[in-house]
C-alpha cells in the first residue's frame, strides 16, 4: 500500500481523531492491524509473530504459558515427570474437544508431534533430536507419554508450541499428501478458542468465537477477531478515526500513539517486554564476516537517538533482555556511540585501505521507524568509508533471503523474543548451528564454542549451573559482536478504552491469545 502523502488529508484525520466519541464496532469485535502478512496457519509450519498469533487463537496445546512465564494446563489437566526428567506423562481433560465437536485424544498429540518432525519446518527444531517419532505414545485415549533421548531442561516450556491437530480429519484429507498439508494450509483443525471465518491472503483475516471452547467463556469475551495487514501510519489513523480499529500493532510510529492518546476513545498501553531489537549481522558474508567491522558498526550506532527518539525502548547490553533476571550477565558494558572507536576498528579490519566498503542494510518496507533507523545508519556509516545500500523488503522476502548465507544481508533489523519461556529460546533459536536458515538466525554464527555452551545449558536441570553457562555465552557473543544490540522493546498498543487483557508473555505472540481479553463497556 502506498503511503498517503497529502498534508491536508493527514491533518483532517488527526482532527477527526481528536473529535471521536463512543465505542467502535460491536461490543465484542476486535480489529487489530498487523505489519506483516500471515504466511501460513499450518501449526507445523508457523515461524513468525503473525503466524503464531493465528496459531494461538486457532489451536490449543497440552499446556500454555501465562504472563509470568509459568506453564499452565490447557488440553492437559495435569502431568507427571520421571525422576530423571526424561519421561513426561500428560493426562488430557475429559471435556476437551476439537472445533468439529470430536474429543481431543492422546492419538492426536502423537500425530501432531510426528507430523511436525516429518515436515521438519516451523518449530520442529525444538523437538528434533530431543524426542523421536516413536518417543511419543498414547497410553490410552486420555494419556500421552513422551520419552526424551536425553535430559532436556526446557522441554516442558516448549510444549505450548506443539499445537494439537485433529488427526482423524487430517487423515481423511491425505489423498496424495501424506500429512494433509494442502488441506491444513487453508482449514484449521484444532481445539482453539476461535475458528477461521475468512482469509484474504496478504490483506486480512477474520476469526469467530468457538462457542463450545473447552475452557468456557468469561463475561465480555470477544466474539470476533479482525486482523488487517497495514504498515501505513496514515491509513492506521484513518481506520481509528472512522471507528474501524480497536487495537494497533506494537510496531506503530510514535506520532500515531500520540494522536490516538489525544482521543476520547483510545488509551496507549505501555509495558516492558521480553523482545529484543537487533541489527543482525551476517557473520559469514563481507564485510560483516570481520569481527572488527561488526564492532565498528556497533560503535557507530547512535543508541540514544534510536531508543529515545525513533523507537522508545530500554537498554540492551547483550543478546538477552533484563526480564530474564538471574540469567542475564550484569557485567556487560553499556553499548556506546563512539565514532573514534568505529574508526579504530575499521583500521584493524581486513577491509582497511581498500576504498569504499560495500554494505547492505535490510529492513521491513513501509515500517517508518525502521526506515528512520536505516537512514540514520547510512548517514553515519558513509562518512566512515562505507557504501551503504538500503534494502527495504516485505517481511516475507526477508524470511526468504534468510534461508542461505549468500542471500542474507550483511545487516538486517529484526525483533526477536522468546519463542518459549526459557533462556534457551534466546540462544538456541538465534545462534545454534542446528537452527540456521531462518529469520531468527540471520547472524549465521556457526561457532562450535557457541554450540557447545548452548548444548550444555540445555542438558542441565540445575538453574544455577544453567545461569553460569548462559552468562559465559553472553560474554562471548558480545565479544564476537554477533549483533548490534539496539534495545529491549517497550511494548506499546493503542487500545480502545473498553478493551482489556494485554499482558506481555515470554513466548512469541502468546500475549495475543485473545480468549484472555475482555470488552468492558456496554453498548
Amino acid at each position: 500500500m502506498k503511503p498517503i502523502k497529502s498534508t491536508l488529508l493527514a491533518a483532517s484525520m488527526l482532527g477527526g481523531l481528536a473529535a471521536m466519541h463512543g465505542p467502535a464496532l460491536a461490543q465484542n469485535v476486535l480489529t487489530l492491524n498487523t505489519v506483516q502478512i500471515f504466511g501460513t496457519i499450518d501449526p507445523s509450519r508457523i515461524n513468525d509473530y503473525t503466524e503464531y498469533m493465528a496459531g494461538v487463537n486457532l489451536y490449543d496445546a497440552l499446556v500454555t504459558v501465562d504472563a509470568g512465564g509459568n506453564i499452565t494446563p490447557q488440553l492437559a489437566e495435569r502431568w507427571d515427570v520421571s525422576d530423571d526428567a526424561r519421561t513426561f506423562t500428560f493426562h488430557l481433560k475429559p471435556d476437551a474437544k476439537f472445533q468439529d465437536g470430536s474429543p481431543v485424544e492422546a492419538k492426536d498429540v502423537v500425530y501432531s508431534l510426528q507430523r511436525l518432525l516429518a515436515l521438519n519446518e516451523g518449530p520442529s527444531y525444538l523437538f528434533a533430536g530431543t524426542v523421536e517419532t516413536d518417543g511419543v505414545k498414547a497410553v490410552d485415549a486420555r494419556t500421552v507419554e513422551f520419552t526424551l533421548n536425553n535430559t532436556y531442561a526446557p522441554f516442558l516450556s516448549t510444549l505450548p508450541i506443539l499445537f494439537v491437530i485433529n488427526s482423524d480429519v487430517a487423515l481423511e484429507n491425505t489423498a496424495g499428501d501424506d500429512w494433509a498439508s494442502a488441506f491444513i494450509a487453508d482449514n484449521p483443525i484444532g481445539a482453539g478458542p476461535y475458528s477461521l471465518k475468512s482469509w484474504e491472503r496478504g490483506a486480512r483475516m477474520n476469526l469467530t468465537r468457538f462457542e463450545d471452547y473447552h475452557t468456557g467463556w468469561h463475561d465480555g469475551a470477544l466474539d470476533e477477531l479482525r486482523f488487517i495487514v497495514s504498515t501505513d501510519e496514515a491509513t492506521l489513523r484513518a481506520m481509528a478515526a472512522n471507528g474501524e480499529l480497536t487495537m494497533t500493532s506494537q510496531y506503530s510510529a510514535s506520532e500515531t500513539y500520540d494522536a490516538l492518546a489525544k482521543t476520547d476513545r483510545f488509551k496507549v498501553v505501555e509495558k516492558p517486554g521480553f523482545t529484543a531489537f537487533y541489527m543482525k549481522l551476517n557473520n559469514r558474508v563481507a564485510p560483516t564476516d570481520d569481527v572488527h567491522i561488526r564492532r565498528a558498526i556497533a560503535c557507530a550506532t547512535d543508541y540514544d537517538t534510536i531508543r529515545e527518539v525513533i523507537l522508545p525502548g530500554v537498554l540492551l547490553r547483550g543478546p538477552m533482555p533484563e526480564a530474564f533476571g538471574d540469567f542475564v550477565e550484569q557485567g556487560l558494558a553499556e553499548p556506546k556511540f563512539d565514532l573514534q572507536c568505529a574508526r579504530d576498528e575499521i583500521a584493524q579490519s581486513k577491509y582497511a585501505g581498500q576504498g569504499k566498503i560495500p554494505i547492505e542494510h535490510a529492513y521491513v518496507a513501509g515500517t517508518k521507524f525502521e526506515e528512520e533507523i536505516a537512514l540514520l545508519f547510512k548517514s553515519i556509516m558513509e562518512p566512515l568509508g562505507f557504501d551503504v545500500t538500503l534494502a527495504p523488503e516485505p517481511w516475507n522476502r526477508i524470511t526468504e533471503r534468510a534461508a542461505t548465507i549468500e542471500t542474507t544481508p550483511a545487516v538486517t533489523q529484526v525483533f526477536f523474543g522468546p519463542t518459549y519461556p526459557s533462556p534457551d529460546s534466546m540462544f538456541f533459536t538465534q545462534y545454534h548451528s542446528n537452527a540456521v536458515g531462518t529469520w531468527s538466525s540471520m547472524e549465521w554464527v556457526q561457532d562450535p564454542k557457541v554450540d557447545e555452551m548452548i548444548d550444555k545449558g540445555r542438558a542441565t536441570a540445575d538453574p544455577a549451573e544453567q545461569a553460569e553457562i548462559y552468562k559465559e555465552l553472553q560474554r562471548y557473543l558480545v565479544e564476537q559482536q554477533s549483533d548490534v544490540y539496539l534495545l529491549t522493546q517497550t511494548v506499546r498498543h493503542g487500545m480502545d478504552k473498553c478493551l482489556d487483557g494485554f499482558e506481555p508473555v515470554p513466548m512469541q505472540s502468546f500475549a495475543y491469545d485473545f480468549s484472555r481479553y475482555s470488552w468492558t463497556c456496554d453498548n
